[in-house]
């Protein structure tokens, strides 16, 4: 007799270890995409703000002028990054490139100074390079102003198709996710289906049969959740270990919410799967529990 009893208790046991895995499982896969999104983000703005702005300065130019020119540069709200070459410095790295030194048989430094300007994400645009084109080359001291507008515009138009892929990957796999979810369990609560309706006989209220499926549920989304932001968690350390650049990217912003966004998720399509399967069977008649 004791053991009949205690199979019943076993068959719930592994139908909840078997929700848990499979709820972290969908889980796992959808803080996948949350994070690919919000990884592509700052993806897209880490490219943008390593473009370089090269500005040619005049041949005339002294360093105290140059120096004022960078604090100014620097108070622009579109720079991030601003990097000054004088002559000397251009002269030495392109000696170093090329093995010999060109002043030496041209008797001059053919090389200006050049202020390399990396700019803020917002504006690493061909419309808004434009613009601060033409206000730097008011300048006098300003001969030229190089830039890659090819390579950006591709780069732009490249980041935002992965953008938009993403993003519909991500509204897509929500879907899935709750559908997953929801059928694994509503198979948990089939099983269960004559106990519910028992409980309904002696009189217990909706309320009341509800609250210790809605317990169950929370635990196991809780569990899941868990355990998805654990291999979550240990993904970025591996990648990290690999690859410690990855972190100019992987932001600790992202992994927070990307590990907040799982957490809650689990909880919340857990209860509200149970509460939907739950009442689906308590509405349901004696007959109808043998059909299904």
């Amino acid at each position: 007799m004791g053991k009949s009893r205690n199979k019943p208790r076993v068959r719930h046991g592994l139908q909840g270890v078997t929700l848990c895995i499979s709820t972290a499982m969908v889980l796992i896969l959808l803080g996948m995409v949350v994070f690919s999104v919000l990884t592509a983000r700052n993806l897209s703005a880490y490219v943008k703000e390593n473009f370089t702005v090269t500005v040619m300065l005049g041949e005339n130019i002294t360093n105290s002028e140059s120096q004022r020119l960078c604090n100014d540069l620097k108070k622009r709200p579109y720079v991030s990054h601003i990097t000054y070459i004088s002559k000397e410095q251009a002269l030495k790295e392109q000696t170093e490139a090329m093995g010999t030194d060109p002043s030496e048989f041209l008797g001059v430094n053919p090389f200006v100074a050049s202020i390399e300007l990396r700019l803020k994400a917002d504006y690493a645009n061909t419309d808004s390079l434009k613009i601060i084109e033409k206000k730097l080359r008011r300048n006098t001291n300003v001969t030229d102003i190089t830039y890659p507008s090819d390579l950006m515009d591709s780069v732009n138009r490249n980041l935002q198709k992965i953008n938009l892929v993403l993003l519909i990957l991500a509204v897509l796999l929500a879907c899935v996710s709750f559908s997953l979810i929801n059928n694994t369990v509503k198979l948990g609560m089939y099983a269960r289906r004559f106990t519910i309706h028992t409980m309904k006989l002696v009189g217990a209220s909706w309320g009341f049969i509800r609250r210790p499926f809605l317990y169950n549920a929370l635990g196991i989304g809780l569990l899941a959740a868990i355990i998805a932001d654990g291999v979550l968690a240990f993904g970025v350390y591996a990648l990290y270990s690999y690859e410690p650049a990855v972190l100019n990217v992987i932001t600790w912003d992202v992994m927070a919410i990307t590990g907040g966004t799982v957490f809650l998720l689990g909880i919340l399509i857990t209860l509200f799967c149970a509460i939907f399967s739950v009442n689906k069977f308590l509405r349901m008649k004696a007959g109808d529990l043998y059909k299904i």
